[in-house]
């Protein structure tokens, strides 16, 4: 650390205080070299950068170039007029040639009248000596050489009475950097970085002041982890797409660091119950998705450590319930909005909300709030938004007008209509901890920031009580949350024009009198939120999710195990953190729709092989296999030929198959006609929608054979015999009569040969079949389906409801499990 120079640690005169603060007053500057303490020009300021006081040259909003001053630690963050304030920082060589000889000193204070102002000071990159004060000599402190993309420390200590800011308020603070380079061999400010100090009055704020009410939101918000689920048994276990959650709660993880922060802070904590759910499901047995499949999760622990730690956290805590997976308001709105069913999904996931909070963590959460991505709003999303039945739409300054000048900042709420309350948040102090947190100083700068932003507020209207909403980024790094938690927690120790409030009184507060909001149109929502909205396609995707869900549950008779997790997951699809990743936000989806296909394809038809059908009648059996661990009701099969004429078939037979078990349906079929058929299987729900996967195979009708076809031709050769000889004979006889005298009848009253005239009996007809491969049977329908016998331990499954045993379609055999196989001799009917 390099020791001050000359006289730096000297405390001046009165009369050299008195004269500094004569000539700031003036507009004239006192400059006393850095190294030397000595006084080197006294001139009037410029009205120009083009040179300094001192005759060097200075920037004005550009960066020197030279060196970066970069303040890292300010203390006390909120001095008082008594206060020796402490700089720390560095001084980084940006440059191609290294700094020989330099020294780092404070300027005097400039105070900042205004927000605006307040923003400047912390943006501008170079100096200007009418915006970054007057030398303050004495307190400067000499720097070893710096060689380029090196850095030096530097503090500095300095009386907050020295600074020439006598009246309480936001001031700046500039710490600049004057020495020579190898190059530049004259001295000259290579660098200035900046400061906001909040001051504080000698007495602090009387009571009855209104000060500003601030509401800090504490998010706890994360992308979607859960899958539907995976068998084990009777079990639904949960299935985790990544290790990544674990990752986030465990000690360290960005969600462990937000639960520990926000216990000691006075927030409103804003939870997406999905996230309590993940957890929760990772407390017991659970399954992560790996490159090699399914593996089983080792992290209970850690979660029920988080759940305890969070339970605690909330315990005396506002908390504010989202919507079930934190849904998309604005790409809803924008893209969904027109397909049928998605503004139903997002009712169900607000009405999810408070039951999924109260259950986890004990305390019964608002659900009255929602928050549209960086509180941006147009008309669209507002309706979406009461659609679902908000009351508050948390917004930010930023998308809503608020009538009111730079100079006034209105209270946080305010009606836009229909009912509806914005609830404001400021996009200065939201926006505060946005960036990544890792540079030296931005931690100081996010904190001080806060500090002078609230004071500035306090200072508008001190008589009148404003409310402010912090709303951060929805999901902090953990460099961030500390960042923010640190800014909050100086807050409500040092300041004492600020107190906390929850975001419930924000929001029922009175309206401000000089403010009116309103939302602006559609056209004016940012271009840079639009493009990274969720497609109208994924939306219709979710609807065919659902779609498929609806018809599957039908059949059910536990269908809450499968309706929950899934009709979850389809609203996890319209989470707002698949923002700007549309290929992940895929990826989800396809794995959503192949574990719910996976699971309907657990009901199917078993394929049957070519058969045979012989005789005029036959039992053909169609098995229905059920590999899902409940049973199934209320389907519908049907069997149909493509030879209609040729071969009729019953009507359809209703299916009950139990979990884990197949059931065998009869159809008895008639065949009017030898040939090839396809005969086609399909199940149907009650309402009349095909279920699965069609199932085919062929028939060979041979229910008309060769023998009887010769036996049938034989009879009708005798039938037209037999009338050709009646014809015969009667024409002989009316010829006999006409020429001879009639005869007498011949013995018995038969025909004159003594023929009795009737067709003999041709027998009665029989048929035989053969299946395709193997197997003969008869034409007298018995026979045999062809499967094993069972064993001593097998279980028969029940016939189909409203089928007695012993009639077409009832499972006579006790227990049919399989399908026609090749080989088996097709069950005939008589």
């Amino acid at each position: 650390m390099a020791e001050p120079v000359g006289t730096a640690s000297r405390e001046p005169s009165g009369g050299r205080r008195a004269l500094r603060c004569l000539l700031a007053a003036l507009g004239l500057s006192l400059l006393l070299s850095p190294l030397s303490g000595g006084a080197v020009l006294l001139a009037a300021a410029p009205a120009s950068a083009e040179e300094t006081p001192d005759g060097t040259p200075a920037a004005e909003d550009t960066d020197i170039g030279a060196a970066r001053v970069t303040v890292t630690e300010v203390s006390p963050a909120v001095p008082g007029p008594d206060s020796v304030i402490t700089l720390r920082g560095t001084v980084t060589n940006t440059g191609d040639s290294t700094i020989t000889t330099a020294g780092a000193a404070p300027r005097l204070a400039v105070p900042l009248t205004d927000r605006a102002a307040i923003d400047a000071a912390g943006s501008r990159q170079g100096f200007d000596i009418g915006l970054d004060g007057s030398y303050l000599s004495g307190y400067g402190v000499e720097l070893e050489p710096i060689a380029p993309e090196q850095a030096r420390p530097f503090t500095l200590r300095v009386p907050i009475s020295e600074l020439g800011a006598g009246t309480a308020g936001v001031h700046q603070v500039t710490v600049a950097v004057t020495g020579r380079t190898e190059a530049e061999q004259w001295d000259q400010i290579l660098g200035a970085g900046r400061v906001v100090l909040p001051l504080a009055g000698p007495e602090g704020r009387e009571e009855e002041d209104g000060g500003t009410a601030l509401t800090v939101l504490w998010p706890l918000i994360s992308t979607p982890h859960l899958l539907p689920g995976s068998r084990n048994g009777d079990e639904q276990v949960p299935v985790l797409r990544d290790d990544t959650l674990l990752t986030e709660i465990s000690s360290g993880g960005r969600l462990h660091q937000m639960v520990n922060l926000g216990a000691d802070l006075p927030v409103t904590w804003l939870i997406d119950p999905d996230l309590l759910a993940s957890v929760d499901a990772m407390t017991d047995e659970y399954r992560v998705q790996g490159p090699e499949g399914l593996v089983e999760g080792q992290g209970q622990e850690v979660a029920r450590a988080w759940l305890h730690r969070l339970r605690e956290a909330v315990a005396d805590a506002e908390v504010v319930a989202l919507p079930y997976a934190d849904p998309d308001l604005a790409s809803l709105a924008h893209q969904g909005k027109s397909v049928p069913g998605t503004l139903a999904q997002l009712r169900a996931a607000t009405q999810l909300a408070p039951v999924t909070v109260e259950t986890i963590l004990g305390v019964r959460p608002l659900t009255d709030f929602t928050w549209p991505v960086e509180g941006a709003l147009d008309p669209e999303i507002v309706s979406v938004a009461t659609s679902a039945g908000a009351q508050w739409i948390i917004a930010r300054d930023d998308s809503v007008r608020t009538g009111t000048g730079e100079n006034h900042t209105p209270s946080a709420a305010g009606p836009i209509g229909g009912g509806v309350t914005a609830v404001v948040a400021d996009s200065r102090i939201s926006s505060l901890v946005d960036g990544r947190m890792s540079r030296a100083g931005e931690v100081t700068t996010a904190r001080q920031s806060l500090l002078a932003h609230t004071l500035a507020v306090a200072d508008q209207t001190p008589a009148a009580e404003r409310h402010m909403v912090l709303a951060p980024q929805r999901m902090p790094t953990t460099a961030g949350a500390r960042a923010l938690a640190e800014a909050v927690e100086t807050l409500a120790e040092e300041a004492d024009w600020a107190r906390f409030a929850d975001l419930d009184e924000a929001a029922r507060a009175e309206p401000d009198p000089l403010s009116a909001l309103s939302v602006a149109g559609t056209d004016a929502y940012p271009e840079r939120l639009r493009e990274r909205e969720q497609p109208t396609g994924s939306f219709e995707a979710m609807r065919e999710t659902r779609r498929a869900l609806d018809d599957f549950a039908v059949i059910l008779t536990r269908a809450d195990r499968v309706v929950t997790p899934f009709g979850n997951a389809i609203r996890r699809e319209m989470s707002t953190s698949w923002r700007g990743d549309p290929v992940d936000a895929a990826r989800y989806r396809a794995e959503v729709r192949a574990e719910l296909r996976d699971l309907t394809e657990q009901v199917h038809l078993i394929e049957k092989s070519p058969i045979t059908l012989s005789g005029r009648s036959a039992i053909i059996p169609v098995t229905v296999q059920n590999d899902l661990m409940q049973d199934v009701q209320g389907l519908e099969l049907r069997l149909t030929s493509s030879r209609r004429i040729g071969l009729e078939v019953d009507e359809a037979r209703e299916v009950l198959v139990g979990g884990g078990h197949s059931q065998s349906v009869k159809f008895e079929a008639t065949a009017r006609a030898n040939g090839r058929t396809v005969l086609e299987a399909q199940l149907y729900t009650a309402d009349g929608k095909p279920y699965g996967e069609a199932m085919r195979f062929h028939a060979r009708v041979t229910s008309i054979t060769s023998a009887v076809m010769l036996v049938i031709a034989g009879g009708v050769l005798l039938v037209v015999l037999a009338g050709i000889r009646v014809y015969t004979q009667r024409k002989r006889a009316e010829g006999a009569a006409g020429a001879a005298p009639e005869e007498p009848a011949g013995p018995g009253g038969g025909a004159p040969d003594g023929t009795t005239g009737e067709i003999p009996d041709s027998g009665p007809a029989s048929g035989t079949g053969t299946d395709t491969d193997t197997g003969t049977g008869t034409g007298t329908g018995t026979g045999t389906d062809g499967e094993t016998p069972r064993g001593p331990g097998d279980t028969a499954d029940p016939p189909a409801p409203g089928t007695p045993a012993g009639e077409p379609g009832a499972d006579t055999a006790g227990g049919d499990t399989a399908s026609v196989r090749r080989g088996e001799t097709v069950e005939r009917g008589r």
